[in-house]
C-alpha cells in the first residue's frame, strides 16, 4: 500500500497482509494482483464499505478475498480452519481454466459487485475456440450485501486478443490483460496490456452499447 494526495510524492505503508494473523497461510499463495471494491457517487469512483468493511479481491491461481478497516493493514477471508476461501476458480474447458487474475478495482452497483478478471485458456483443458495459453477478460458478479456469494459469472471473456497488436510482441498466443478501470465523462476506460507490450484502452458507453462479440458456437 502507497498514500499520495498529490500523485508525486508517496508515502509506503508495506505489504497489505504484513500484520496479518495469516500471514502463514499466504507463503505459497501468489497474490501480486488486487481488486479493492468501488462505488460511484455522482461521476467520481470512490473505495465502498460493505458492512462496516472496506472489501478487496486478490489472488492469481483463484480469486479470494480480504477486509479492512483502514485500508492499510488487511485480513485475507478464510474457513473455520483458517484455510483461504476462494470465491472462484479455473474452470476446465472454458476460457479461464488455466488461472483467474483479479483486475481492475471491482465496482459495486445496484445489482451486484461487478469484478472485472483475466483469465487463461489452459493448453489441453481450455475452450478449443481460444488459443492455447491465450489471455481474455472474464466477469463475476458477487452479492452486494455477501461479498464472498457469486451470483453469476461468464462463461465466455467479454474482451479477447483479436487485433494484430493484442497477438504480437512478447507473447505472441495473445493477451489483452486488464489492469485499469476509469469511469469519465460517462463513459467507462479500461486499461489493458497487449501481448506484454503495448498498453490499450477500451470505452463502454453505457448510452451506446457496442456489438456483442461474435464467439463461435462449440
Amino acid at each position: 500500500v502507497a498514500i499520495s494526495t498529490d500523485l508525486k510524492h508517496w508515502t509506503k505503508y508495506g505489504p497489505i497482509f504484513k500484520n496479518s494473523r495469516n500471514r502463514r497461510t499466504l507463503v505459497n499463495e501468489p497474490h501480486k494482483s488486487a481488486s479493492i471494491v468501488t462505488t460511484l457517487k455522482g461521476n467520481k469512483q470512490v473505495i465502498a464499505k460493505i458492512n462496516g468493511k472496506y472489501w478487496l479481491y486478490w489472488g492469481e491461481h483463484g480469486v479470494y478475498g480480504a477486509t479492512s478497516d483502514n485500508l492499510i493493514d488487511w485480513e485475507p477471508v478464510t474457513d473455520n480452519r483458517g484455510t483461504l476461501k476462494a470465491f472462484i476458480s479455473p474452470r476446465d474447458g472454458y476460457f479461464d481454466s488455466s488461472l483467474t487474475e483479479c483486475g481492475p478495482p471491482a465496482v459495486l452497483t445496484d445489482k451486484g459487485i461487478v469484478l472485472l478478471y483475466n483469465g487463461k485458456n489452459h493448453a489441453e483443458k481450455g475452450d478449443v475456440r481460444f488459443n492455447k495459453n491465450t489471455y481474455s477478460a472474464g466477469q463475476v458478479l458477487f452479492s452486494p450485501r455477501d461479498p464472498t456469494s457469486v451470483l453469476a459469472r461468464m462463461d465466455v471473456p467479454f474482451l479477447r486478443p483479436m487485433e494484430s497488436f493484442e497477438k504480437s510482441g512478447q507473447y505472441i498466443d495473445g493477451t489483452v490483460f486488464i489492469e485499469g478501470l476509469v469511469f469519465f465523462k460517462q463513459k467507462w476506460f479500461l486499461y489493458y496490456g497487449c501481448a506484454d507490450s503495448k498498453v490499450a484502452v477500451a470505452i463502454y458507453d453505457p448510452r451506446h452499447p457496442g456489438l456483442m462479440d461474435p464467439v463461435p458456437e462449440l
